[in-house]
């Protein structure tokens, strides 16, 4: 049997709207999970072709059940597998002959188990694609699409005598948080167009998936549980097509902590890696990533009617704070001020401005009308300030009113005019379900913590930046090694090939003196073995004469032997002392989840004990790296502060640019490289130390 009758189906199709499904396992006994999505479908109401597979049962559910895929009456566009693991490889040729091109494995056991799981779950997929096949598992839940009616999951949040259908679609990778997801949603009022778990992800991939609801018209938000990234390639040319679609695409990930991260590495066996990395690929990809759960939902309004229509703002943003309960709006100013926002006083004129339209209002971060404030000046105040230009958004804080008088609570807020290039936000002090309920309807964001309300603002507003830009290739100098960790000399040639400037330097010989680099010097042990000079004793500076380098390089030698007595020594690298008015630091990693990045930190020791840093995904273009510069803390000494000399800030920005261009190089793949200390000068930057360690 094929589906030679029907015309082909699209991926996408046969994934969220196929025409007949086949359950592989179904059950007519209530108590199994293999029940479910046949009585889900029936419950809301599927208006494809349901098959039932199961070789010891005649019916289930009062349909007639069949023995195998081959008995099927008709062709098939996607099967939902639930037998045991050893019987899953024998049931894709089935499937591939029913006509299927989708196949989604409930079934555990495969790549979650260990090597000899994962071994099983290589050659499934290896099979699939032989036949033509998609697979979305194994060790999946399943999916949903509310808009037909199309539940193949097991899980327990479809269970629901009504389900609210929406515009809202959910990409989880994992099985047992897309029904809390869904359930939590659902209670907050916010309906679901699609969702899906991907489980292992063997092949269909959470990019993909995207990239199908990117193009669904019934989506308008994507939402994504995220543990880890796989194939970031796919994942950011899909979330650049939902960014180009005018998608919002939020995302909470785990691994924000080691130990949340390892947890996350054993559920599904996703590797581990580094969260700033992939904070910075969510960024760089216009991902709005929520710290708190509750702003997964919480953030939609704000996305779907904001986001692409207002301004870009400058940290801090600027927030005016209206309200009818002090205690309340306090909470959420100090979380506001957490985020690096500002609850920002209205100025004199606005005030006047006011009082001329019979509203009185004083000068503070937080406007409080809760004794004098009518419903109609409540409602006037927030049409001024969404009009005002000294903020860029505005937040109402509601008191107990929401609770026991919700119509006249919320009523201002709903039927005031809202233009689209200002968020409003509502925060509700009390737990108030029913203004929430109409807050929801009306389109307004609305919250429930002051948490999760400085959450949200902090995320929209938060740069989203740009996806790396392809580059002309720099090839590799043919004379350097390809492999291994390189010495600082070998490094700053390296360096130079990009067109980051170094420091002057000559390497000499074991038992060379003569040199042509002006005193005064630094002198430097040169090993590939010993990558930390300092630590061994490798470094003397200021070294102004002949005989000072002479006594300089028998300390170096001498401390160098003993603490590395094995390393190989090539000779000592002299190099000139250059001044600077600040150290700073440039990384770049090709990171095992997202690839290469740049990173620009504090310099010297301080880069090991100071946070101070912004990372990119390399490489970068000079927009990316003059905004960086201004996200470390430690330029402002060379930005004017306090009047403190000018440092050469546009050629540090060129040296990022060209320092990320590892992330081009040919003919040698950098795994990581490093220049700590890099000096900013008043008249240009220079490279003074560095390593580059290859694959």
């Amino acid at each position: 049997m094929t589906n030679s009758n029907k015309p082909p189906m699209t991926f996408g199709g046969a994934l969220f709207s196929p025409r007949a499904v086949a359950l592989v396992g179904a059950s007519g006994n209530p108590k199994k999970n293999t029940a479910r999505p046949m009585r889900f479908m029936r419950k809301h109401g599927f208006d494809g072709v349901i098959y039932p597979i199961n070789p010891g049962q005649s019916e289930v559910m009062g349909e007639r059940a069949y023995a195998g895929l081959d008995e099927l009456p008709g062709p098939i566009d996607h099967a939902f597998i639930m037998v045991s693991s050893d019987q899953v490889p024998a049931l894709l040729a089935p499937c591939a002959k029913a006509g299927a091109r989708v196949v989604t494995i409930y079934t555990d056991g495969f790549g979650e188990t260990g090597a000899e799981g994962m071994a099983r779950q290589q050659e499934l997929v290896r099979d699939a694609r032989a036949l033509g096949l998609r697979i979305v598992g194994p060790n999946s839940i399943g999916l949903a699409n509310l808009d037909r009616g199309l539940i193949l999951s097991v899980n327990a949040a479809f269970e629901a005598d009504s389900l609210i259908a929406g515009d809202v679609s959910l990409v989880s990778q994992s099985g047992s948080m897309m029904g809390s997801l869904l359930a939590r949603a659902a209670a907050r009022g916010f309906g679901f167009s699609k969702s899906i778990s991907v489980g292992n992800e063997s092949d269909v991939t959470v990019g993909e998936i995207i990239e199908v609801l990117a193009d669904d018209p019934q989506t308008k938000v994507i939402l994504l549980f995220l543990e880890t990234i796989r194939d970031a390639g796919v994942f950011g040319a899909a979330l650049e097509h939902a960014r180009q679609r005018g998608k919002p695409v939020i995302a909470y990930k785990l691994g924000r902590s080691e130990q949340g991260d390892a947890l996350a590495q054993s559920h599904t066996g996703a590797m581990a890696g580094n969260d700033v990395a992939v904070d910075a690929f969510l960024r760089a990809h216009g991902v709005m990533r929520v710290h708190h759960l509750e702003t997964l939902f919480e953030l939609i309004p704000l996305a779907e009617r904001y986001l692409g229509h207002c301004p870009a703002v400058t940290a801090p943003a600027r927030v005016a704070v209206i309200t009818t309960t002090g205690g309340g709006a306090a909470t959420v100013v100090d979380n506001l001020g957490l985020h690096g926002m500002v609850a920002v006083a209205p100025p004199p004129d606005f005030v006047a401005h006011m009082a001329a339209r019979g509203t009185q209002i004083r000068e503070t971060p937080v406007i409080d009308l809760t004794m004098a404030g009518t419903s109609s000046q409540y409602r006037d105040l927030l049409e001024q300030l969404l009009r005002a230009s000294w903020c860029d958004a505005v937040l109402s804080v509601v008191g107990s009113s929401a609770q026991f008088q919700p119509d006249l609570a919320v009523k201002p807020l709903i039927e005031a005019n809202r233009p689209t290039d200002k968020p409003l936000a509502v925060f509700l002090a009390p737990e108030a379900t029913e203004s929430l309920r109409l807050l929801q309807q009306a389109g307004i964001a609305a919250f429930r913590t002051p948490e999760a309300c400085a959450d949200a603002l902090a995320v929209f507003f938060a740069p989203r930046g740009n996806a790396p830009q392809p580059v002309e290739s720099v090839f590799w100098p043919a004379d350097l090694p390809v492999a291994g960790l390189l010495t600082e000399y070998e490094s700053a040639r390296a360096f130079a090939v990009l067109g980051v400037p170094t420091a002057h330097a000559e390497l000499l010989a074991p038992g060379q003196l003569t040199h042509g680099v002006p005193y005064p010097v630094v002198v430097k042990i040169s090993s590939r073995d010993i990558p930390h000079k300092t630590d061994a004793g490798g470094v003397r500076v200021g070294i102004t004469d002949d005989a000072g380098l002479a006594r300089a390089a028998g300390e170096i030698i001498a401390s160098a032997s003993v603490h590395a007595p094995h390393a190989r020594i090539d000779g000592l690298l002299v190099q000139s002392m250059a001044p600077r008015l600040l150290e700073l630091m440039l990384g770049y990693r090709d990171d095992p989840l997202v690839g290469p990045t740049v990173i620009l930190g504090a310099g010297g020791i301080t880069a090991e004990i100071s946070p101070d840093f912004a990372i990119r995904l390399a490489p970068v273009g000079i927009d990316d790296a003059r905004a960086m510069i201004l996200e470390v803390r430690a330029t402002r000494l060379v930005r004017g502060f306090r009047g403190l000399p000018q440092g050469d800030c546009e050629a540090l920005a060129r040296a990022i640019v060209a320092f990320s261009q590892l992330a081009a190089i040919r003919g040698a793949h950098v795994a990581e490289a490093e220049i700590n200390p890099l000096f900013v000068q008043t008249d240009g930057v220079i490279a003074v130390d560095g390593l580059v360690r290859l694959d």
